[in-house]
């Protein structure tokens, strides 16, 4: 059987989301498509009426994003900071609206030709509220008030040597969303494993989504970037179109995307697991007799049916008795299902026997089984053939 390490390899994460290259090639495609093409905007249409439009359009989206997670909040703890983020944002950016085109006070402009202490402060005071939310997805609770304000101290000391050191610090600009980028990164492969310990099925609660939304901040801090050491202001164009997309696709995502954490939160009795008798058995002679696994959403409070132990000494449970985590576990008993069947209906299709074993998709069937036996479906039931044949 296949070795399986404590975190996921890097290798097996590029495996995972090379598909979404394709996408963020095409995207940064049309983000410096819209950088060149806005060079030719006349001045006065930018200042008089597209950065205005684009400014109200914005702080609408996080006027009506920011209300509509706080009314569908669900008791998700994730959805609440990400709604104090657009609002933030959205005071933030009205306040530029105010003081560009009402006030006119001459120590902020959004259109200065260089990059001076103003900019860098709302550049990088974007990144931390972008990243907000992916920080309270991938560590619940980490992420209160005191965490938050100390996260800006380094923009304020950023922003306060840019006035005070007689050396050119625009570069340093790009080391405090970039700082916040690396540290979400991090918890991305420890939140796999975590999921793996209470899920059977990644299909619908993996990372997939940050990946793409913390790859699509990455290429909106390379636009910003090039935007500061540009000489024309007509490129904040295309980076206001971008922050309005990215604040739409994020807000989709966090109203229907399901939080694993929540659905794992439980206020029964704990139970030791040396209470429980026999409980390894009891546990396998369920999984052998009712084949709880060919539920594709099986989770491992469903184990409480057979063994009504609190959440964390289940999963420590399958860890110690198992050698494996819960969704290592269950899949091996898929894997065993699927090896059955295409053993003995060696007419069914790939999608037939996937779907018939418990797992939720072929590309997923497909991943676990390559995974744990070192070929694929077809490979493992083409030599099995040449085994019985001979």
């Amino acid at each position: 059987m296949a070795q399986t390490n404590d975190l996921i390899s890097f290798r097996e994460l590029w495996k995972l989301y090379k598909k979404e290259a394709f996408f963020l090639i095409i995207l940064s495609a049309v983000v410096v498509l819209g950088h060149w093409l806005s060079r030719f905007i006349p001045l006065a249409l930018l200042f008089d009426i597209i950065l205005p439009i684009q400014h109200s359009g914005i702080i609408s989206i996080c006027a009506l994003g920011a209300f509509l997670l706080f009314t569908h909040s669900d008791g998700v703890r994730a959805r609440k900071a990400s709604a104090w983020a657009l609002l933030v944002w959205g005071v933030a950016d009205s306040s530029i609206l105010v003081q560009d085109y009402l006030m006119q006070f001459p120590i902020l402009r959004i259109g200065s030709d260089a990059m001076d202490a103003y900019v860098m402060l709302i550049g990088n005071f974007l990144a931390w509220v972008l990243l907000i939310y992916p920080t309270e997805t991938l560590r619940p609770g980490w992420l209160n008030w005191k965490r938050g304000i100390l996260q800006l101290l380094p923009m304020v000391l950023l922003v306060t040597l840019d006035y005070v050191v007689p050396f050119d610090l625009r570069w340093l600009v790009m080391l405090y969303p970039l700082a916040l980028v690396i540290m979400v990164v991090v918890h991305i492969r420890k939140y796999r494993k975590w999921c793996e310990e209470n899920y059977s099925s990644m299909d619908h609660i993996d990372a997939q989504w940050l990946v793409r939304y913390l790859s699509m901040v990455l290429i909106m801090g390379g636009s910003y970037l090039y935007i500061c050491f540009s000489d024309n202001p007509g490129r904040v164009v295309t980076q206001n179109a971008f922050l309005f997309f990215l604040f739409c696709y994020s807000i989709e995502q966090i109203l229907f995307r399901e939080d694993p954490w929540q659905n794992m939160q439980s206020n029964e009795e704990q139970i030791d697991k040396d209470s429980l008798p026999d409980a390894a058995a009891r546990l396998t002679e369920w999984m052998v007799q009712s084949k709880p696994y060919l539920n594709p959403d099986l989770r491992l409070m469903d184990l409480r049916e057979v063994l009504p132990m609190n959440r964390t000494y289940l999963s420590q449970f399958i860890h110690d008795e198992f050698d494996c985590s819960f969704f290592q576990f269950v899949n091996r008993y898929r894997i065993e299902e699927a090896k059955r069947l295409l053993r003995e209906e060696p007419s069914l299709t790939i999608e037939q026997v996937a779907l018939r074993s418990g797992f939720s998709s072929r590309v997923s069937f497909t991943r676990v089984f390559t995974n744990e036996t070192g070929l694929s479906p077809r490979e493992w039931s083409a030599q099995c053939n040449i085994s019985s044949n001979s």
